[in-house]
Parts: C-alpha cells; sequence; structure tokens
C-alpha cells in the first residue's frame, strides 16, 4: 500500500511538470470525437456505477441464497475494495482541487458528459480498477481477467474521450482502484480463512 501511495504522490508532482503533454495527449484522444463514438463511450462510462456495485451485491445475494460464505465473502471483499479507492479517491480530489480540463482548456477541450467535482483522480477509473483488480484476484481465470480489465480500460479511456478527465488522472485512479484491490484481498485473508473453515465445521 505504502508503494502504490508513493508512485501516486509522484503522479501529482510529475503532473504539474508535464502538464504540458499531459493535455496534448488528451486534445489527441477528445479531438477524435465522433457522435458514433460519443454514444459508444457514454454507455461504456455509464456502466461504472451499476457493474460496480451490481457484481459484489449480486454475488452476496446469491451467495445467501445458497447459503455459501464463500461467495458473501468475495462480494464484501470487492465492497472493501471499493470503500478504500472511494476515501482515497475522494481525498485526494478535495485536498489537490485540479479542475476539469474543460474549465481548464475551454477552447482546446469539449465535455461530452456529465461531471462531477474536480478532476484529480478520476472516480470513475479508480472503481473501475477495484472492480476489475477484485475480481480477477477472488477469480483467477483468463476469462475473467481479460474481459475486467478490457472493460476498466475502456472506462478509463471514456473519461478521456469524452473531455471530462487527463491521462494522469486516469492512470492515478486505475492505480489506486488496483491498489486498493490488493490490499483488501491480502488483510482480509486471514478472516476469510477463518470465516469459512467455520463453515466447514
Amino acid at each position: 500500500m505504502r508503494l502504490i501511495l508513493s508512485i501516486i504522490l509522484f503522479i501529482v508532482g510529475f503532473s504539474s511538470y508535464a502538464q504540458n503533454r499531459d493535455i496534448n495527449l488528451l486534445k489527441k484522444i477528445n479531438g477524435t470525437y465522433t457522435e458514433n463514438g460519443g454514444k459508444f463511450f457514454r454507455f461504456v462510462t455509464n456502466t461504472d456505477t451499476p457493474v460496480a456495485l451490481g457484481l459484489p451485491t449480486g454475488l452476496i445475494a446469491i451467495g445467501l441464497v445458497k447459503k455459501n460464505n464463500q461467495l458473501v465473502f468475495n462480494g464484501l471483499e470487492s465492497l472493501s475494495s471499493q470503500a478504500i479507492s472511494g476515501v482515497i479517491t475522494l481525498s485526494l480530489k478535495l485536498g489537490i482541487q485540479r479542475e476539469r480540463p474543460f474549465v481548464t482548456y475551454p477552447n482546446d477541450i469539449q465535455k461530452q458528459t456529465t461531471a462531477g467535482s474536480y478532476s484529480f483522480p478520476s472516480g470513475h477509473t479508480s472503481m473501475a480498477f477495484a472492480t476489475a483488480t477484485s475480481i480477477s484476484l477472488e477469480y483467477p481465470k483468463w476469462y475473467v481477467i481479460a474481459p475486467a480489465y478490457l472493460w476498466a480500460t475502456g472506462v478509463g479511456f471514456s473519461r478521456m474521450y469524452l473531455g471530462v478527465h487527463y491521462p494522469s488522472d486516469v492512470l492515478t485512479g486505475a492505480l489506486i482502484g488496483a491498489g486498493s484491490s490488493f490490499f483488501a484481498h491480502y488483510a482480509l485473508k486471514k478472516i476469510k480463512e477463518k470465516w469459512l473453515k467455520k463453515e466447514k465445521l
């Protein structure tokens, strides 16, 4: 977890130094906007919360119905990673208060979807990568990992394509989400083992 925080702090400092590269890359991505592309990536970006909250909630519900503690715990672990990710993301947003790119560069960046408060880091991306990493750690199969990270990457890209986040916002959000899931997975490992051991007795 310390490594993830160190990387985040480095990116914060580096993003200030590399602001020109950040905005130039965003201009290229946002500049490729088309009407059909906008519809597709608005759909992708809007799947973030339903998938991130619906997946663990579904695991818990199915686990309770089937009396399967493994499923219940997997759902709770995923929600825990979301909570950790959310706290870190919100703290950085309020602490750094980076304006959205379409606010700072209104003549260069076109806002194509709704956006909340501050820009850094991307909350959508941190939530998506927390979900993808959590489910990949719980079910380490290629047919789970590949679509999970493809979806999370799509969410991250959509935030830039739609003009509401810088690349550094998205990169940091991905690190926060993935790091939060690794932390939750290994921090809860012993609790999970004890819980599942009781189920077998």
